[in-house]
């Protein structure tokens, strides 16, 4: 049987209890971490929150040991690469390649497929020719019989992959993965860091971006940034939940001639740099990979062309269009809830 408690006691409970919680420690938030380097011609960052015990050293070790193998596999600017070895071969005969490069390979050509040949790897020795690629850049509009010429051996009808082995139809071929590969790169970093036990991250190579979890205070917010050479300044701030972000642009990598502006983002179609007026294209998808190349292959569409491909294929896509006026924003269905939770 339960004695009686003299009201004066329970006040003295409450207030000892009270006191107790008050000189309770506070919990202990995660310190945000940052590692950062150099990685395919731009530099990368990893930001992280983990309340569990991280060697940093350790991490940043490993995930420079993933770029560079990506490197090794994918670079056209180192000639011993997995890639260039495959471009440099004077044959029609397979080529055994590794399952990383398989992987990305098989990607872009879906994506390409998908699109109608816009997004095209093959198009490696047009890139060269406009003054893109690792041969260096150029002033002038190159020779229109060289145009001529390359592109008889240039669309995604001259390759074939089957499993690991790639095939040419064409010795001359050669292959280009500048629109998807940092993308990968940036998922790979991503799957480490989660192997890891981090669960809140932001992953940046060259603005490609992955984004999970969030920080103790807030989710991530990632900026688009305004198309303006030479200016850096937000357009947009959005919250992307746990997805990746690629954005493709033309106003930093060109050269003009004649008052044109020739960029680094080559049409197959054409096989010229595009010529209208959408200066940026942003894809949101869960794979960065997978955003990359869609980013592509929407700015070298025109802009209604690419609103309604994205829109049929359920993309989150927002792309900025250059007017006489300034620049006008055309964003997809999917890419509307993101702009939900907008800050200016």
């Amino acid at each position: 049987m339960m004695k009686n408690i003299h009201p004066l006691s329970l006040i003295w409970l409450v207030f000892i209890s009270l006191w107790l919680s008050g000189c309770a420690p506070a919990a202990k938030l995660p310190q945000e971490q940052e590692l950062q380097g150099r990685t395919m011609g731009t530099t990368y960052s990893v930001k992280f929150f983990s309340l569990q015990p991280v060697d940093s050293e350790a991490l940043q070790q490993q995930l420079e040991q993933e770029l560079e193998l990506i490197n090794e596999l994918m670079s056209t600017y180192r000639p011993q690469s997995e890639l260039m070895q495959f471009n440099q071969q004077q044959t029609t005969e397979p080529y055994i390649i590794s399952e990383q490069t398989a992987k990305v390979i098989a990607e872009a050509i879906r994506i390409g497929q998908q699109t109608g040949g816009v997004l095209d790897i093959t198009v490696g020795p047009l890139v060269e020719l406009w003054g893109f690629g690792a041969s260096g850049r150029i002033t002038e509009r190159p020779d229109p019989d060289k145009l001529t010429v390359i592109t008889d051996y240039v669309g995604l009808d001259k390759i074939s992959l089957d499993n690991n082995q790639l095939v040419k139809t064409d010795p001359r071929l050669a292959l280009d993965l500048s629109t998807i590969a940092k993308g990968y790169g940036v998922d790979r970093l991503a799957d480490i860091l989660e192997k890891s036990g981090i669960t809140d991250y932001m992953v940046d190579i060259g603005g490609e971006m992955r984004v999970k979890g969030s920080k103790p205070d807030r989710a991530w917010r990632v900026a688009i940034e305004k198309p303006v050479a030479g200016n850096r300044a937000v357009q947009r701030i959005i919250t992307p939940g746990d997805m990746a972000i690629a954005t493709s642009g033309d106003y930093r990598n060109y050269f003009e001639q004649d008052g044109i502006r020739y960029s680094h983002l080559i049409d197959p179609r054409t096989a010229a740099p595009v010529q209208h007026r959408t200066v940026s294209s942003t894809v949101i998808h869960p794979s960065s990979m997978t955003a990359d190349g869609y980013a592509t292959a929407l700015h070298i569409m025109n802009a209604e062309e690419a609103l309604q491909f994205a829109n049929q294929h359920q993309l989150a896509a927002l792309l900025i269009v250059k007017t006489d006026d300034g620049f006008v924003e055309l964003v997809s269905d999917a890419f509307q809830p993101f702009l939900a939770d907008e800050v200016r």
